[in-house]
């Protein structure tokens, strides 16, 4: 996790903006990224909420596929394109969004259309500045620059016949794909994609989430942590603009007056060692655990 990242930027005419905390989700395909991502939504009461006054907002890597030429779509049809290869995406367009949304900047993404392979432009989603960005996708850890610009990184880790047999229905009653196109493009591309691109980022992550949305011991205490940041953050801005930028430019590992905000990212850090202790023996062993 980076730590030397501050959360306000400050402006040519002295205004301050905030910079919003970058966790990355990844996962193999179907291993539940988007559903944890739903839950951390519902649970922190934003997925009611108006897009523009959202704190907490998440992204999908799927709106950053470039665009097919006609041959690829017809492959695609068939089941015969590699959507899960680094290739299929547009990493500089990825990398270029995210510093903008890092600096405070309303962006628009398109949306992505399953049935036809293409980005929908006529159905946007505008990110607003919010507190925290969730960016969830199979190859979010792949690519070094981005990964550099995450403060948190999670990796929802699913077992593999769990994930086939979540993506063989979808693909079939959301996507509009025949049962011999979505297990040939698994055989062929998803699986061994997998396993070169996609596992081995594991290694990236602060906090791994076995079983995926199904752990609520994991999702609670990522919650209560993303809430204490919230909650630090809005303490922050009711002092003056000087008083924040002060608390964020100052020597904090020295300095004990650092302010809210920085604890709260220090109870990120700690957070992040207590997951991922002895191969996160913590979930393993509290499987059990009543919700809380």
């Amino acid at each position: 996790m980076d730590m030397d990242h501050a959360h306000t930027l400050s402006l040519p005419n002295g205004d301050v903006v905030k910079k919003p905390f970058l966790i990355g989700v990844a996962g193999g395909t179907a291993s539940g990224k988007s559903t944890v991502c739903k839950k951390i939504m519902t649970e922190l009461g934003q997925t009611d909420m108006d897009h523009t006054q959202r704190q907490v907002v998440t992204i999908s890597q799927d709106s950053f596929y470039r665009e097919l030429t006609a041959a690829e779509k017809a492959k695609a049809f068939q089941g015969l394109y590699n959507f899960d290869h680094p290739d299929a995406f547009d990493e500089q367009l990825m990398y270029d969004t995210l510093e903008a949304i890092l600096k405070g900047v309303k962006v628009e993404i398109p949306g992505y259309d399953y049935k036809t392979n293409s980005l929908d432009y006529e159905n946007k989603l505008t990110i607003y500045p919010a507190d925290v960005v969730l960016f969830e996708g199979i190859l979010v850890f792949y690519f070094p620059k981005i990964r550099d610009l995450f403060h948190m990184k999670l990796f929802v880790d699913t077992d593999s016949d769990t994930r086939l047999a979540r993506r063989v229905p979808r693909d079939i009653n959301e996507r509009g794909r025949d049962l011999d196109a979505v297990l040939t493009q698994y055989m062929t591309f998803v699986k061994p994609a997998f396993e070169e691109f996609c596992s081995p980022t594991k290694k990236f992550a602060d906090v791994i989430i076995p079983r995926g949305a199904d752990n609520t011991v994991a999702i609670d205490l990522i919650v209560q942590h993303i809430r204490d940041l919230l909650n630090s953050q809005s303490s922050s801005r009711k002092g003056s603009s000087s008083n924040i930028q002060i608390n964020m430019n100052v020597d904090l590992q020295k300095n004990n007056e650092a302010g809210d905000s920085y604890r709260a990212i220090r109870r990120f850090s700690t957070l992040c060692k207590e997951l991922t202790i002895q191969s996160n023996v913590f979930f393993e062993k509290n499987f059990n655990f009543t919700k809380h």
